[in-house]
């Protein structure tokens, strides 16, 4: 730490940049990681906050903000620029203010860069005040972030699911998927969740309470699989993956069933998508297939916060984190989401305090 000419002190401010945009699936290679300065005192103009960040994200969709710009303008995130910090969700606290809604001391959750300190100007729906810091504050990564209202929107407003329906839910042991299950199993439903490990697999019904489990890349007939699973069909797919295994549940979905589509991880490093032949089983069955962004339901927040806070103090959901400790693990744990690395929500710690 340095005193600046005008009396401020300033720190070293370590980032996580992108050399460049990325094809195929991302390695660590792809980022750098660079040190600045920072001015320990309020930002100029209105409205923003100094926040030393520490809990980072690392979620899937970052994959879709590494490439190139697409000139449609059809993305809906932003993506990220070359040779600038990488940014996504995490969890800081206020080192100094300059909005009249926050205070030194304070703590939020929301868009911030990957760096030790960013600057922020707060935005309704995009950053949230934390008030609950009787739980971990890395769950603001999680459960009580963007993935938890992520399972919570996905599966009750768009779901709308009914007691005794069956649910499965691909890519279960991740962030999203551990929090679809279990609210599956809340509302009295049948689950049954996918992973690629057997411990993920033991997880899934050994502490996140699913009916069933499987390998997929253990099973060489994914159609085969599903209908072991599920003799009497799907009524509600929790869509994570794409692919391959959405062609074989289209063959098994029930009469009106639905589809809440999430996210197609098994596409995003392709340079040649996946098609899907099972299409005509939405006619013949009736399907209702919806693809959902999360901030379209942020103006729920306050009452998922007031189902699923009680919930976790009463044990009544589990959760699970895979911890990388320092910013220097960033890549390592981001680029590992894409291979199946994670063992539960990835999060990056920058920082304890």
């Amino acid at each position: 730490m340095s005193t600046g000419g005008d009396g401020g002190s300033t720190v070293t401010n370590k980032q996580v940049i992108l050399k460049d945009y990325v094809s195929g699936f991302p390695k660590e290679s792809d980022f750098n990681f660079t040190t600045t300065t920072v001015e320990l005192r309020a930002p100029d103009g209105s409205n923003s906050l100094l926040v030393k960040n520490l809990y980072l994200s690392c979620d899937p969709y970052m994959r879709s903000r590494m490439g190139k710009p697409d000139p449609s303008g059809a993305a809906i995130v932003q993506g990220y620029a070359p040779g600038k910090p990488i940014f996504g969700f995490g969890v800081s606290r206020v080192i100094e203010s300059g909005h009249p809604d926050y205070k030194k001391g304070d703590l939020l959750w929301g868009i911030v860069g990957w760096e030790e300190y960013s600057v922020v100007t707060p935005i309704p729906d995009m950053h949230f005040k934390i008030h609950h810091t009787d739980v971990p504050l890395s769950y603001y990564t999680g459960i009580l972030g963007m993935p938890g209202m992520t399972a919570y929107a996905g599966f009750y407003e768009v779901c709308s699911p009914k007691k005794g329906e069956t649910v499965y839910v691909s890519a279960a042991s991740g962030a999203v998927g551990q929090l679809v299950g279990q609210f599956a199993k809340m509302m009295g439903c049948y689950v049954v969740g996918s992973a690629g490990s057997k411990e993920k697999v033991d997880l899934l019904k050994t502490k996140f309470g699913f009916d069933d489990a499987f390998n997929y890349k253990e099973e060489q007939d994914l159609n085969a699989a599903l209908k072991r699973c599920f003799p009497k069909g799907i009524d509600i797919y929790f869509e994570n993956v794409g692919g391959k295994m959405l062609d074989a549940v289209l063959l098994n979905m029930n009469t009106h069933g639905r589809i809440a589509v999430c996210g197609m991880i098994s596409q995003y490093n392709l340079e040649d998508k996946e098609g899907v032949h099972n299409l005509s089983s939405i006619i013949y069955k009736r399907i209702r297939i919806q693809g959902f962004a999360v901030f379209d339901f942020y103006d729920k927040y306050s009452k998922f916060l007031e189902f699923v806070v009680p919930c976790i103090k009463e044990g009544k959901i589990k959760y699970v984190e895979d911890v990388a400790e320092g910013l220097e693990k960033g890549p390592e744990a981001l680029v590992g989401l894409f291979h199946g690395k994670n063992v539960g929500k990835q999060v990056v710690v920058v920082a304890r305090e």
